[in-house]
């Protein structure tokens, strides 16, 4: 405080700093409610790349109020990892269908409070009670697909691919593309041979790689995100890939299909859950219940690409769409599918390993 004389000071002083501790508390009190009030009003959402209308988004911030950060990650792995290490503020996140049993086991979700969330009954039974969440405890789902397998009618003939062991026909020599995936790849090799994709045997994981080798002379490359581009360019006869991947290669080139394999292979999901990040519930249902509105995610799914587990939405998309047995295959296909587990760290890594020793044999 700056000095001034003796008399009047003593008397300043008192003065001001009894209404320099009111400013204080004031300004404490102001810049409290204000962060409240910011935090309140912000939905932090956590998501993978390019997995959601942006204009939804707007609407949401538009009909309720609410501000929405919106982050990104590329594997459940990061996913898993940031919120794990703590930090964050995330309200939401769409982990999938086998981290939703890692991240229950860590301890880093938070049960839904299921009366507060206005639209179940919109969604398809049977894809609600999975084995991954039972009773849908943490998680309400978000998008579901398959794992299954792209042609182009250019090089091979409608019908001439059902199953995964047709992948092996010599005439298709360097001229299919594998997504960059163990699970998924491994996963194709086993059910070809009508083991579970799920297995726990070093036996059949040993088999699924032998066989695989047999299909290398076939396999013009392994890659990731670029497969799309790729066979949109017509650069391979086949890929094996996602099937919203595939809705994507599709829509650049008329001359691409997509099938998924009878005999077995991978259903999945992706899931919106509460991390137990949370700093903002009653915003994070809000956006839970606005999602879960028909109108909404049926806009999603158009977005997207994928399918949507709202049975009320489906209803809403093109014919062409929905009766697509490609994006929606009857239940006799995928009664046939099965949703990865969660294997631990242990069995991943001998996934990995099988996998890795697969993709060297490509060098």
């Amino acid at each position: 405080m700056k000095k001034i004389i003796w008399l009047t000071g003593i008397i300043l002083t008192a003065v001001c700093l009894l209404f320099g501790i009111n400013l204080a508390f004031q300004h404490a009190e102001d810049t409290d409610t204000s962060a409240k009030s910011s935090g309140s009003r912000t939905l932090t959402i956590y998501n993978w790349g390019d997995y959601i209308d942006p204009t939804l988004l707007k609407e949401f911030q538009k009909e309720t109020g609410y501000k929405v950060d919106y982050e990104t990650f590329d594997s459940n792995e990061a996913m898993y990892t940031k919120i794990k290490q703590g930090g964050t503020h995330y309200d939401l996140a769409v982990p999938s269908d086998y981290m939703i049993q890692k991240m229950k086991a860590a301890n880093l979700l938070v049960p839904l409070d299921h009366s507060k969330l206005t639209g179940l009954a919109n969604y398809d039974k049977q894809f609600m009670n999975q084995s991954f969440d039972p009773k849908n405890k943490y998680s309400i789902p978000y998008f579901w697909g398959t794992l299954g397998i792209v042609y182009n009618d250019k090089y091979v003939k409608p019908g001439e691919i059902t199953t995964w062991h047709d992948l092996w026909q010599p005439k298709y020599k360097k001229n299919i593309m594998l997504i960059d995936s163990s699970r998924d790849i491994m996963g194709m090799a086993l059910a070809s041979s009508g083991q579970s994709v799920n297995t726990k045997s070093i036996p059949e994981l040993a088999a699924a790689k032998g066989k695989l080798a047999t299909l290398m002379p076939n396999v013009k490359a392994i890659v990731a995100d670029e497969i799309k581009t790729y066979m949109a360019q017509d650069e391979a006869a086949i890929a094996v890939d996602y099937s919203g991947d595939a809705s994507e290669m599709i829509a650049e080139n008329k001359h691409l299909h997509y099938i998924v394999p009878s005999g077995g292979g991978n259903l999945w999901f992706d899931n919106i859950v509460m991390p137990k990040t949370v700093t903002n519930k009653r915003a994070a249902y809000a956006f839970l219940n606005f999602m879960s509105e028909p109108k909404h995610a049926a806009q999603n799914a158009e977005y997207v690409g994928y399918a949507t587990p709202n049975k009320q939405a489906v209803n809403l998309l093109p014919k062409s769409v929905k009766n697509n047995k490609a994006w929606y295959p009857p239940k006799s296909t995928l009664s046939q599918l099965e949703v990865y587990q969660d294997l631990g760290p242990t069995w991943v890594g001998n996934y990995n390993d099988y996998f890795l020793e697969f993709k060297m044999t490509n060098r």
